[in-house]
């Protein structure tokens, strides 16, 4: 029996009048005790599938199943689902998972489900349940890119808050420069086969300066497309 199955799963974003297909009739199980990988170009679906999966994304078409259930979690329940893995104690999840909530701006929405939530919203509960776990180190991957300028910018903030108030690592993929230039106070410039091209100190001076940030764009910019020239 199949602990996984995605059966014609179908999901597309619209950002402003732009609609694109980010998982178009994907099919596939994955059998108790596997361990599957999943690999692709970066905006092939990937995340996306994951977000399905997890119920943080509600799909345009097709279902998800686990279990022979539909996976859909309220907000509390997505949010401590990192503690259920853990097999942390249900009262001690659901404190924390509700901690977390208020803490990215939900509070009164524990039982909402993913569709009822904005895509901003959404993102926010992805956030409150990679803090939850307490982790040492935070990975995100082009987190914010699905969203509108406005809801992106004020996010970011939030996260950059979020990290700096918990003292933890963190680790930011994005290909927009804007966005690492903001978050980081290191930004790592990879060419293509991966390889370090530029390896930068961000201060804050930098951040606040436009100027030098664009100084600092342009120089980016201009040693991806020379590395491009040459591959």
């Amino acid at each position: 029996m199949a602990k996984i199955e995605c059966r014609n799963l179908t999901k597309v974003f619209t950002v402003g009048d732009d609609r694109f297909e980010a998982v178009s009739d994907l099919t596939f199980r994955v059998h108790n005790g596997e361990l599957v990988s999943v690999v692709g170009r970066t905006g092939c679906g990937k995340s996306s599938t994951l977000h399905m999966i997890l119920g943080l994304e509600r799909p345009t078409s097709g279902s998800v199943i686990i279990d022979d259930k539909v996976p859909w979690r309220k907000a509390l329940d997505n949010v401590a689902y990192g503690l259920e893995i853990l097999r942390v104690a249900e009262p001690d999840r659901r404190t924390r998972a509700q901690h977390w909530l208020e803490r990215v701006g939900l509070g009164g929405f524990e039982n909402a489900y993913p569709h009822q939530l904005s895509g901003g919203m959404r993102q926010r509960v992805g956030i409150a349940r990679a803090f939850c776990v307490e982790p040492e180190v935070v990975l995100c991957d082009e987190a914010f890119g699905h969203l509108d300028q406005v809801t992106a910018t004020k996010l970011r903030g939030d996260f950059l808050e979020l990290v700096q108030e918990t003292h933890k690592t963190a680790v930011f993929i994005t290909h927009d420069i804007d966005e690492a230039i903001e978050l980081g106070n290191r930004v790592l410039v990879l060419g293509k086969p991966a390889r370090l091209l530029m390896d930068l100190a961000i201060s804050e001076e930098v951040k606040s300066n436009t100027g030098t940030r664009e100084e600092l764009k342009m120089r980016i910019l201009n040693s991806i497309e020379a590395n491009q020239a040459s591959a």
